[in-house]
């Protein structure tokens, strides 16, 4: 049996940490065949030129496709998402692949997407079925499972939208969320190590914070940050990890705002364009808490677990553990928001925290399934749900 070919798409430091553990289980298959598409941010000295982390990690890299336009504004983000879906056109045709592994609810995996779809490449989608209700990753997401054939969602409640989206069930898996695999297979840093590993030195107060443009608002992201920001005034005996903002519209304005508050505080802040994966899990270890609107704070921080205080819309919709803490985007109540997370009685309640994610044995089963579900055709029809009631009609 000639040996099944898998494309693995990514765009981002973040979505490659998410997937790392099935890529490592398909490439020790020895029954599949192991392919990866770097893209949008992977290949930006802008952002760190992170390709080389997949690098590192012991993978190759077949094809780079270079997406990513020198601005961050609507108009440049709808460009790029054309310039990559030629550029995936053409990677697709080189590589022929039998699967496109596809995560989460980048444009770059929209561009992605469109082009296996219509090169007739079975797409299995990972992550469907979540909400981001306040940035148009939400409508990305659900386009994509619209044109995946398999789907691999986190969790029951995702498992069942994907499902109310019109996939037939049988081909929804919910395997759990696959970058906690972490908790049975990486070897953290210990304190000393980590702060060794980014040349800083952490106090008895340390903040792990990520803030990403909420891309649906129609304020300026720099009222969101500069909020934000303000409120760390309020904690003069902190220290602060800042990890940059992704690519998305108005990204590059908030990177600016956070590059100049960590230049005013000297020591007492630094700023990293990618921790990487194990020295961002290690680093969850050893702070205080997560700040900002990233969706690690959602998923990875619980398994921890460490309090995120999670601010603004745009993880709104989200399944939350009880190490959760939301705010909205106002320094005052995110300083209420940092306060609870640091007080006794919420510290008290931590040892008790569970994630809604799963157990952290997510890749083998996803690689299991990939490895010996049907190909037969790329056409779906659209699984009704039962209806209430046949003869009912909204007038």
């Amino acid at each position: 049996m000639a040996r099944r070919t898998i494309c693995f798409v990514t765009g981002t430091r973040a979505e490659y940490g998410l997937m790392q553990w099935v890529l490592h289980e398909i490439q020790q298959d020895p029954d599949l065949e192991l392919q990866i598409i770097a893209t949008g941010m992977h290949l930006s000295p802008e952002f760190g030129m992170t390709y080389q982390a997949i690098e590192e990690d012991g993978f190759e890299i077949d094809e780079k496709v270079e997406m990513l336009l020198s601005s961050d504004t609507p108009v440049g983000v709808a460009k790029s998402m054309g310039v990559g879906t030629m550029g995936f056109a053409d990677a697709f045709e080189r590589l022929d692949p039998d699967i496109a592994l596809i995560p989460c609810d980048r444009f770059e995996a929209l561009a992605a997407a469109q082009a296996a779809l219509v090169a007739r490449i079975p797409i299995a989608h990972a992550y469907g079925g979540e909400t981001t209700e306040g940035a148009f990753d939400e409508a990305i997401r659900h386009s994509i499972t619209k044109m995946a054939l398999f789907h691999y969602v986190t969790a029951e409640p995702h498992r069942e939208r994907v499902i109310q989206l019109g996939e037939h069930p049988d081909r929804v898996k919910n395997f759990g969320a696959p970058q906690l695999d972490h908790l049975h297979r990486l070897e953290l840093l210990a304190r000393d190590e980590f702060e060794h590993s980014i040349d800083f030195r952490m106090e008895e107060l340390t903040f792990l914070i990520t803030y990403h443009p909420v891309t649906l608002e129609e304020r300026s992201p720099e009222q969101g940050i500069n909020e934000l920001l303000g409120a760390l005034d309020h904690f003069p005996d902190a220290r602060f990890i800042f990890t940059k903002s992704n690519a998305d519209t108005d990204g590059r304005i908030i990177n600016q705002r956070i590059d100049e508050y960590a230049d005013a505080l000297g020591e007492r802040a630094e700023v990293y364009t990618s921790l990487g994966q194990r020295r961002y899990l290690s680093a969850l270890h050893h702070v205080d808490l997560v700040l900002g609107n990233s969706s690690s704070g959602i998923i990875e921080a619980p398994s921890v677990p460490v309090p995120t205080v999670n601010v603004g819309d745009r993880q709104k919709g989200r399944l939350r553990a009880g190490s959760i803490i939301d705010c909205a985007e106002e320094s005052r109540e995110i300083v209420e928001g940092i306060e609870k997370a640091l007080s006794d009685q919420f510290q008290d309640q931590m040892g008790g925290v569970e994630s809604p994610y799963g157990n952290g044995r997510a890749a083998p089963r996803i690689r299991r399934h990939i490895k010996t579900v049907d190909l037969g055709g790329v056409s779906k029809t659209f699984y009704d749900l039962p209806a209430a009631s046949k003869n009912s009609v909204n007038r």
